[in-house]
């Protein structure tokens, strides 16, 4: 079913009642090529702050450009460009060509002033993502306007977002680090500016891509240094040929399985954040790890939880989110045990609600190392063992046979 069919938004629709509500970048770009949707929504609009403010009750104002206010409405966000009374509503904004496309909520009717719409079709088509020429995908409007930051966090959007499945263009990377680097820095981005990068890149098909972009062009050593560490921890050939921990994270998320379309709202995500917030952090333990005898990184489950959980705070993601990120990251290494292991030291975690999700990590875990998939299929036999001796009134939850007259 496709977005233009699923339309379920009061804020759109009630600020759409009085004043303009124009869809804008990204947002109005997934919409044209009915693709999921980012967590946030970019609204263009010329309604003033005191008109929002008195439309919704929650209003709140982030402080960035180009949020010049924003409200919640259950996992989505909604930021508000202001427009002046005397600014035209499809200006050029500072940036990349490709993200000033708009579509209008009440008409629904796209506009492409850029005249971009080339670019999009290419994106249809599955073409690979380019640098140079008049074609390709990032060339610039009023480049100078644009800060590194800002123009960096697109860039990381635009190629985890739209590169096709099956790679990228040779040199992609460094030739948009260097059309980057040759930006003005401008200023750091802060905590909700992160949050909402690292939620968009996991909501996408590559977030891989977007994830190298930023550590080649120093992001990651400068605000996220966990990640960065991760590429100066080596790995065992043997059971790793994709090379070192940071290319092994990034290689989990091929094997990520998309969250079924929910048919009855507009935004709904693209995959398990938690699922993917594990994969990004589930051997970030590694890099203060110490070997002993028996285990190359002994303990780096459990350091890797406490880090992750420092890691998510710093970002400002919700206690709850942070807290099954963190028995994810603790709990990473236990289903490769699961049959060898008692139901006394099992049990707790595989009642848990999430223990679903710590198998889906252990699947993309295992896919992209040398060990296939045989030790994954193995444990789920083990997980569905214990799931049918948990309904089983006759047996205990470990399969042993009950007492006559004893139930559980």
């Amino acid at each position: 079913m496709g977005n233009e069919i699923i339309c379920d938004s009061s804020i759109l629709e009630t600020l759409a009642g009085e004043f303009s509500a124009d869809l804008w970048g990204f947002s109005a770009i997934d919409r044209y090529l009915d693709r999921d949707t980012l967590p946030f929504v970019f609204v263009k609009t010329n309604a003033d702050l005191s008109r929002l403010a008195r439309i919704f009750e929650k209003l709140r104002f982030p402080g960035f450009y180009p949020a010049d206010a924003a409200v919640e409405q259950g996992n989505r966000i909604y930021y508000f460009r202001c427009l002046d009374s005397d600014e035209a509503p499809f200006q050029p904004e500072p940036g990349f060509e490709l993200l000033d496309f708009y579509q209008n909520w009440k008409t629904r009717r796209f506009r492409d002033p850029q005249g971009i719409y080339l670019l999009l079709r290419q994106i249809l088509k599955g073409r690979s993502l380019s640098c140079r020429g008049e074609d390709g995908f990032f060339r610039w409007g009023a480049a100078s306007g644009a800060g590194q930051y800002r123009a960096l966090a697109d860039g990381a959007l635009i190629l985890a977002r739209y590169s096709p499945a099956g790679g990228e263009s040779p040199g992609l990377i460094e030739e948009i680090s260097a059309l980057i680097n040759s930006l003005p820095g401008g200023s750091l981005p802060g905590e909700e500016e992160q949050r909402l990068l690292l939620l968009g890149l996991l909501d996408s098909p590559r977030p891989d891509l977007g994830l190298e972009l930023l550590k080649s062009t120093g992001f990651l050593r400068d605000l996220w240094p966990e990640l960065a560490d991760l590429d100066d921890v080596d790995h065992s050939k043997e059971f790793h040929p994709e090379g070192n921990v940071w290319k092994h994270t990034l290689e989990t998320f091929q094997y990520r399985k998309p969250a079924a379309r929910n048919g009855t709202l507009l935004w709904a995500p693209a995959y398990d954040l938690r699922l993917s917030l594990g994969l990004l952090l589930h051997d970030i333990g590694k890099v203060q790890a110490e070997s002993s005898k028996n285990h190359r990184f002994e303990g780096h489950a459990e350091l890797g939880a406490r880090q992750a959980r420092r890691f998510l705070k710093r970002l400002g993601f919700e206690a709850s989110l942070i807290e099954d990120v963190f028995f994810l990251v603790k709990n990473h290494m236990l289903p490769a045990a699961l049959p060898r292991l008692p139901l006394i030291r099992t049990g707790e975690i595989m009642a848990s609600p999430l223990f679903p999700i710590l198998m889906e990590l252990y699947r993309c875990d295992e896919s992209s190392s040398f060990k296939g998939p045989d030790g994954y299929y193995e444990s789920s036999a083990a997980y569905q063992s214990y799931l049918r001796n948990r309904r089983n009134p006759y047996r205990s939850a470990d399969g042993r046979k009950l007492r006559k007259g004893v139930m559980l």
